[in-house]
């Protein structure tokens, strides 16, 4: 009896780590031909693109990658993030959410500066 129960706890456990392991994060900077192709919607022949456009530099952002790597869109590069796809750890949708969260700096009110007065400056009336 405490064998099976034993056998049981270990079972459960395994497919736990399978199911983890499925889901875990590939950087396209750092994964394998076979990484690649082990994240779903990611084939031979992305792979290959992949790869090559690696060889020039390593993809500073998601941006960087669906410039380089054609084929790769907005579209597909949110597919393929959901599919456990990253580049330098970020997923795409916190690469789009950084760039459209960023506020411009507001420019210097030109309404808070007040010019300054010559030091020599008379009154008018004195000035007659």
């Amino acid at each position: 009896m405490l064998n099976r129960f034993i056998a049981a706890v270990v079972a459960v456990f395994s497919a736990s780590l399978l199911a983890l392991a499925a889901h875990a994060a590939t950087d396209a900077n750092k994964a394998s031909r076979a990484e690649l192709e082990a994240v779903p919607g990611v084939g031979p022949s992305l792979s290959e693109r992949i790869l090559d456009a690696r060889k020039t530099g390593e993809f500073r952002n998601w941006d960087d990658l669906v410039d380089r790597v054609v084929g790769i869109g907005p579209r597909s590069a949110d597919r393929l993030s959901q599919a456990g796809l990253t580049v330098n750890g970020s997923s795409y949708k916190a690469a789009g959410d950084a760039a459209k969260n960023a506020k411009p700096a507001k420019p210097a009110a030109a309404a808070d500066v007040k010019p300054a007065k010559p030091a020599n400056a008379a009154p008018a009336a004195a000035q007659r």
